[in-house]
């Protein structure tokens, strides 16, 4: 049985740290990988990447397998969440060993953030260790295969898409060949989700059937978002990230490629797309549970194909479960307070 998430690729598990009230607005996400690791790889194509232990991920570079990517908010300040998380794996004795005790390891924990201080209230406030910690602990305890929070959760709790609310989405498929690719997504772009014309998703456009909002409501939306463009003009300071896994046996250079494919997803979703103002960033894990086939021409083909269809489902589904927010930060009406869920 699948549930439409990143958590249908074997192994991976998700948990979320969330932070609200009291002029926080927030969180972290931990993508969790199984025991023994998963192959990683990344691809950072917006111009003010927030970033850490990526240079780890080139296929040149000697660590093979990773235990943990983390996604927070924060902007740079949140990358201490990661510190959190490398406390915990450090316990579980989970890492790259480098002596000759099973405890002498060092995790490598990739990570990226994105931009939302002050939208809570009090931009002095951001994730930090403990905030990581709390989000790999929920994902440990987490079971196989469960359903994923999306909306404003974890990573996605202060996420916006230009003046509306983002959060987290996530979404998977099963090719003909058995193998899953899922993806999940922190939807926070400096960039548009809606076509100007219509209101509708643009990456609903990608998805065969499109239900087109009434013209009435069309234009009260974007009264509305006029006019809290009027009060308020927030930084265009934003990033959209991913994680796309798969249960595919893949080497870390053919992971990064997936990686790369991947942001052709967002590109779906989101106009403009990396921008020197985002700091646009998917990561790849590839648990390795499926052998490609090797008697077909070019088998990598499809997981790529995939990895964009899901990214691109991933962000329509973060935009469609966030909730507005109107607090002391500012207000960001959700896209299903505009436009009804049709």
């Amino acid at each position: 049985m699948t549930v439409d998430a990143l958590t249908d690729v074997a192994g991976v598990r998700v948990g979320h740290a969330t932070r609200t009230g009291d002029g926080w607005l927030t969180g972290t996400t931990v993508v969790l990988a199984p025991d023994g690791g998963a192959v990683a790889a990344v691809d950072v194509r917006g111009g003010g990447p927030g970033t850490k232990e990526t240079d780890a991920l080139d296929p040149r570079n000697v660590v093979q397998k990773v235990d943990a990517i983390v996604l927070t908010g924060g902007s740079a300040y949140g990358l201490d969440a990661a510190s959190g998380v490398m406390a915990w794996l450090e316990e579980q004795r989970r890492g790259v060993r480098v002596g000759p005790d099973p405890a002498h390891v060092v995790p490598v924990v990739p990570a990226a953030c994105v931009f939302d201080l002050g939208r809570g209230g009090d931009f002095r406030v951001r994730p930090d260790a403990a905030t990581g910690r709390a989000a790999v602990e929920a994902a440990a305890a987490s079971e196989p295969g469960a359903r994923v929070r999306e909306g404003c959760v974890g990573a996605g709790t202060g996420a916006a898409v230009g003046p509306m609310k983002g959060g987290v989405g996530t979404a998977s498929i099963v090719l003909e060949s058995g193998i899953t690719v899922a993806a999940l997504v922190v939807a926070n772009a400096a960039g548009s989700v809606t076509d100007p014309e219509t209101g509708v998703l643009y990456g609903e456009l990608f998805q065969g059937r499109v239900t087109y909002p009434e013209a009435r409501v069309h234009d009260a939306a974007r009264l509305r978002l006029a006019d809290l463009a009027a009060k308020s003009a927030p930084p265009p300071l934003n990033t959209t990230l991913a994680v796309v896994a798969t249960d595919a046996d893949l080497s870390k250079a053919q992971a990064q490629k997936v990686a790369g494919t991947a942001h052709d997803g967002i590109a779906r979703a989101v106009r403009p797309v990396h921008l020197l103002h985002d700091g646009d960033t998917v990561f790849a894990l590839a648990t390795g549970a499926r052998p490609l086939d090797t008697e077909r021409p070019l088998p990598l083909n499809e997981i790529l194909e995939a990895a964009a269809d899901v990214v691109t489902r991933a962000v329509v589904r973060a935009v469609r479960a966030a909730g507005s927010v109107d607090g002391p930060g500012g207000v960001w009406p959700s896209y299903e307070e505009l436009y009804g869920s049709r």
